[in-house]
């Protein structure tokens, strides 16, 4: 067996209470997102508290014995429920949330913490708060509502172009518009008083996805990925990524840790490749966990130095019925796969981790199609 470094190395020895429900704070069109507090269980240590979902208690053995099997800690101090007045019985524990929004203020009572988050997690203001820092971003134009994109402000759009809203999850609500024809279609989904944002097209060879995570009083970079989309929507990230894009969002990320940020943001940076160079521009800032800060915890937590994260379809929906023992992570030879989104396979979906060399890692995705 290989030896990984401490889980100590990677959480801070002060016990968390955790719930990562998305329930506040996403779309209807996401697959099972009640199921999604589930994946936050890899991510934990034995001293913490974590809420899920009661529908995945059955499952929960079966998790427990893969996690065994690999080697990898967590909590088995569980609230299978996912009321976020749960805090108040251990608010000596430090909080753990997928996202800081209200119900999650109403709880814990930070004031900064609430308003830096709700306040970055609109487009437009990244977008106002960026040009101040002096940040090199697309040619953005912003409006507090949809009423104010008239005749006069489509004559001076460049096309194609994206058309957004300012707030926004999982690439909800972003449309891809090919001449002033489309944006008028698209801009009739939205409602009258909804803000909006049109951006220029980024001819980006990849995007990269930038970690922060914040851990007493310190901030740190937590890893550089590379995503894997469908479209706009996220469907996995890769590590490593030979690119070196912090300098290109460090400035926001200390203003936002100064102003109070909490936990693991991230950002999301096109990159730009032409005959002048490589140039990085971020897109938008992500103020709580996201589908990358989940295998990316995991992975140090086993010391993984290659891997990627996808989700997939399955027609099995029982982690004990997954014809998968063979092909689970191997700390010996840092191969395999893990479970990071697993409850989610009740309703025919996961997010595993696949680690290993670039070969490996196809190798294995070819075999989890077919198996899965």
């Amino acid at each position: 067996m290989a030896v990984t470094q401490p889980i100590e190395d990677f959480y801070p020895v002060h016990p968390q209470f955790v719930n990562h429900d998305i329930m506040h704070c996403t779309t209807d069109g996401v697959t099972g997102s009640y199921l999604y507090s589930g994946r936050a269980l890899g991510i934990t240590t034995p001293y913490d508290v974590i809420q899920i979902h009661a529908d995945l208690i059955d499952e929960f053995p079966a998790i427990c014995a893969h996690y065994d099997r690999i080697g990898l800690s967590y909590s088995d101090q569980i609230i299978w429920n996912l009321d976020v007045a749960e805090f108040e019985h251990y608010a000596h524990y430090d909080a753990s949330y997928f996202y800081f929004g209200l119900a999650q203020h109403a709880a814990v009572r930070n004031e900064n913490w609430y308003r830096v988050v709700d306040y970055i997690n609109s487009k437009n203001h990244f977008m106002s708060l960026a040009r101040q820092l002096e940040m090199r971003v697309p040619e953005t134009l912003c409006f507090n509502k949809a009423t104010e994109i008239d005749a006069q402000v489509l004559a001076q759009i460049s096309y194609p172009c994206y058309l957004k809203a300012a707030v926004s999850v999982a690439g909800v609500g972003i449309y891809r518009c090919e001449n002033e024809q489309d944006l008028w279609q698209y801009l009739a989904y939205f409602g009258k008083t909804t803000p909006l944002q049109i951006q220029q097209e980024v001819k980006a060879s990849t995007f990269l996805n930038l970690q922060y995570q914040v851990t007493g009083s310190h901030l740190e970079r937590l890893a550089a990925t590379e995503q894997i989309l469908d479209g706009f929507t996220h469907q996995g990230n890769r590590y490593p990524t030979p690119h070196n894009a912090w300098y290109s969002v460090e400035p926001m990320a200390k203003w936002l840790f100064s102003h109070g940020m909490r936990g693991i943001f991230a950002f999301d940076v096109a990159v730009v490749k032409d005959c002048c160079g490589t140039d990085y521009l971020p897109i938008e800032c992500n103020p709580r966990f996201n589908g990358a800060s989940y295998p990316t915890l995991i992975a140090k937590k086993l010391a993984i130095q290659r891997w990627q994260a996808r989700n997939f379809s399955t027609q099995f929906r029982h982690i004990a019925d997954l014809p998968l023992q063979d092909l689970e992570y191997n700390p010996a030879d840092q191969r395999g796969i893990v479970m990071v989104n697993w409850g989610t396979i009740l309703a025919g979906q996961l997010m595993l981790l696949i680690a290993g060399t670039p070969v490996q890692q196809q190798a294995l995705r070819e075999e989890l199609e077919r198996r899965l």
